[in-house]
């Protein structure tokens, strides 16, 4: 009765609800806990919806990760499998906004980077970057 009641509460303060089941990237390191602190970076790259484009992607991706793991900044990479489909996740620590800058300039100026970036843009409808900060009792600090 009481869990009834809580989300009869919840739902009062709810405006939209949407659920996923992601499955991770085979090339991507695995997400592990990690000393801050850090701010997060989650970038989510909704694809064209055609047959080919999420193994396009992940194919790009599996040789584009490795200009982005000198700081160890990859978290995690993740596509879904049950809701939306054609939704990748990216998950990027920094120690802050300023090294957030420095390491995606760094990116750009390492030979092949850029032809990884030519060739992912036309699969992408959209796209969005949130910032995100660790509660203290995250393993990802």
């Amino acid at each position: 009765q009481d869990y009834a009641a809580f989300r009869r509460e919840r739902s009062r303060l709810l405006l939209a609800r949407r659920n996923q089941l992601l499955l991770e990237f085979s090339f991507w390191n695995e997400p592990l806990p990690r000393r801050g602190p850090h701010v997060y970076e989650l970038r989510t790259y909704k694809l064209k919806a055609s047959p080919g484009t999420m193994i396009e992607w992940g194919n790009n991706w599996a040789r584009a990760i490795k200009y982005r793991q000198e700081n160890q900044e990859a978290v995690g990479g993740f596509f879904s499998q049950i809701g939306e489909l054609y939704v990748v996740h990216h998950l990027w620590a920094y120690r802050d906004l300023q090294s957030r800058e420095e390491t995606r300039n760094a990116a750009w100026r390492k030979s092949g980077w850029d032809e990884n970036v030519y060739y992912t843009v036309p699969l992408i409808r959209s796209m969005e970057s949130r910032i995100m900060i660790p509660l203290r009792i995250s393993p990802l600090q």
